[in-house]
């Protein structure tokens, strides 16, 4: 594959930077998330942000089929050239947003869970987390990349700072584990940090579930809400119907301190108080 900058000089354009537009230039890195990834020959792939192919190709070459989304019409035309240089045709190209396909209706379409690849842009990263927990029924894993601050969050654990919302939410229905390490000289335009490649592998059922998980994440929702208020005035402030009294008293019917604060719960935690929570009926 020719170079980021050359490909967009030839078609005089330039990275957008309102799109979150940072191209890998090194091919052997795209072949080595490939590698570490472990996809097989028989996989359907949903690649977030196919760009100008840097991952798509490696990845087509891998599996049965791909479904490239790229935002960026322009960018989705020397793609498609690119894929017919490299002889590729089970490449389907989709030129959406990514927050507005239907990965459900996407799967059952084709009649199998689905892999879910991509370098995500940092503006829309949390937005297509949350997507992908809510799709997992159809999603057997997913393999991203993310700017190091997000992947130090999401990888974070109860006690540290970076440990928040999305952290507890993607915990409680998935393992993560870390792949790789992206250098930003591996760009083009080179971003100011690092990347991290991340896999997640969602679970068919979490090892404490919820009785309303819609429920357990307005419940995480609301003790991250106010992070420095303590665990009972964080869900007395919150959207929740409980007042701080009732909410100390369901939090140590919970056996949680009503002074701790959020981010030093874990998973099981938050899932005990959300039933405890239901059962009391607080909505």
């Amino acid at each position: 594959m020719r170079s980021p900058k050359i490909l967009l000089a030839a078609h005089n354009m330039r990275p957008k930077k309102q799109l979150g537009q940072n191209f890998l230039t090194e091919p052997t890195t795209a072949e080595m998330i490939v590698s570490r990834s472990g996809i097989l020959p028989e996989d359907v792939v949903l690649e977030i942000g196919a760009g100008l192919g840097a991952l798509t190709i490696p990845v087509a070459r891998t599996v049965k089929k791909v479904y490239a989304v790229e935002k960026d019409r322009q960018i989705l035309k020397i793609l498609k050239t690119q894929l017919l240089a490299n002889n590729l045709s089970n490449v389907v190209l989709m030129g959406e947003n990514i927050l507005k396909i239907d990965i459900q209706a996407l799967a059952e379409n084709i009649s199998r869970k689905i892999v879910v690849m991509g370098n995500l842009p940092y503006n829309i990263s949390s937005q297509v987390l949350v997507q992908l927990i809510t799709s997992r029924s159809v999603v057997c894993r997913a393999v991203l990349m993310f700017q190091k601050e997000l992947a130090q969050r999401i990888t974070a654990y109860p006690g540290c700072k970076e440990y928040g919302r999305l952290t507890v939410m993607l915990r409680y229905c998935s393992d993560i584990k870390k792949l790789a390490d992206v250098k930003a000289a591996l760009f083009f335009p080179k971003p100011k940090v690092d990347s991290e490649v991340l896999e997640f592998r969602f679970k068919s059922s979490p090892e404490i579930s919820a009785h309303d998980e819609i429920f357990l994440f307005k419940v995480i929702k609301a003790g991250f809400g106010n992070r420095r208020k303590t665990l009972k005035n964080a869900l007395a402030a919150s959207p929740l119907n409980i007042d701080s009294k009732t909410a100390a008293q369901l939090l140590q019917r919970s056996d949680i301190d009503p002074d701790r604060r959020a981010e030093t719960l874990s998973v099981a935690e938050f899932v005990t108080l959300s039933n405890t929570l239901s059962e009391a009926k607080v909505d």
